[in-house]
């Protein structure tokens, strides 16, 4: 088998597909790339048997058809040297011996029997939708921070995905922080519910930012299977139930703070530098148009404290966030300003963009901490 390809273009597709291999793989072949070539065209696989992606790419020149397992690293440290060049790769299907001539340079290695490789995963009766790539990355990233990783609550560490006649629903929490992404553009004839893997949705998010393409989701019991331009992504789904994120979303907040995004941010920022570095605990002071945040940290006898003007409607009130928290939910929303909803110092707070999307909705809760 042999076929020519160009090297940039090569690069450049490995790289969408290369975040799947893992650093430390059980299985050996997992650290290989699939190369599969038929009718002058060459589709790619990587796997970690939970994530699959492929790649599909044309060929300048082919002989013969055939596939075989490439080592990624040697592949990947090799194509990143070339300037953007035709290689040619001559494989010997018999000994697996692979040569890639570019320019005045040969290089040889060896690579693996196909058979080897693991089988992706076959779908059964599956429901699909489509959704453009700035929506799905836009979910992606105003969620999937909020995920948690303990390994005894596996649902907890994944996406929840919510689809109806009405909208699409993606809501993440830790059960500290919890964030419920909404859109009322996108739905199904067929409601349905999943649990997404935090790995897959990083990695779609890296491919899909700048593109214009839509993704088809086609899913069934266990899998889900991503399609867009020239790139498919297998997923195993989480198994199980997903907590009921609706009962921890508190309704009656009549204290409600209006503050301007970026100056609540970048006060944030600075006060919580002084904040202790195990509990990250910031204080709001609110009373009338005022807003004051403080922090300190008693053991280095570090302390800070800022005044910002708000607009307000409630009883005063004195309540306590993880500043951590808190950052990740305000640098995740895109809009001037936000809304803090809360009813006591004890309950959950309700982070809300201000904004005029009428297809998108998104809430953000974050659980208070008990004040020194």
């Amino acid at each position: 088998m042999k076929f020519i390809v160009s090297s940039s273009l090569l690069l450049k597709n490995l790289q969408s597909i290369v975040g799947v291999i893992k650093q430390n793989n059980t299985l050996p072949i997992l650290d290989d790339f699939l190369f599969e070539v038929k009718e002058e065209e060459l589709k790619v696989t990587a796997s970690d048997l939970e994530t699959t992606m492929n790649v599909t790419l044309p060929l300048t020149k082919v002989e013969g058809t055939g596939s075989v397992a490439i080592p990624a690293r040697i592949l990947m440290d090799t194509l990143k040297t070339f300037a953007d060049i035709p290689l040619t790769f001559i494989i010997d299907d018999e000994k697996l011996d692979i040569e890639i001539i570019a320019g005045e340079g040969k290089y040889k290695l060896t690579g693996h029997n196909k058979d080897e490789y693991p089988n992706l995963p076959e779908l059964g009766d599956t429901s699909s939708f489509i959704i453009s790539s700035s929506v799905l990355v836009d979910a992606i990233s105003k969620t999937i921070f909020a995920t948690g990783n303990d390994e005894l609550r596996p649902v907890m560490s994944g996406v929840f995905c919510q689809i109806s006649e009405d909208n699409i629903i993606f809501v993440a929490t830790d059960a500290h922080k919890l964030v419920c992404f909404k859109r009322n553009d996108i739905k199904t004839d067929q409601p349905s519910s999943f649990i997404f893997p935090k790995k897959p949705l990083n990695q779609l998010k890296g491919v899909l930012s700048g593109l214009d393409d839509d993704v088809k989701i086609e899913y069934d019991d266990t899998n889900a299977f991503f399609s867009f331009g020239n790139i498919n992504l297998f997923c195993r789904l989480i198994d199980g139930h997903y907590p009921n994120y609706e009962a921890v979303i508190p309704t009656n907040n009549e204290n409600i703070l209006h503050v301007d995004r970026i100056q609540f941010l970048n006060s944030l920022k600075r006060v919580s530098i002084f904040a202790n570095q195990s509990t990250h605990q910031v204080r709001l002071n609110i009373s009338g148009q005022e807003l004051v945040l403080s922090a300190e940290d008693i053991d280095f006898s570090n302390e800070a404290k800022e005044r910002m003007s708000c607009n307000y409607q409630g009883e005063d009130i004195e309540i306590g966030f993880n500043s951590k928290f808190l950052l990740e939910m305000v640098n995740n929303v895109d809009c001037e300003e936000i809304t803090l909803e809360m009813s006591s110092p004890n309950r959950a707070g309700i982070i809300k963009p201000v904004d005029d999307n009428e297809n998108e909705d998104i809430l953000m809760l974050v659980m208070p901490v008990i004040l020194n």
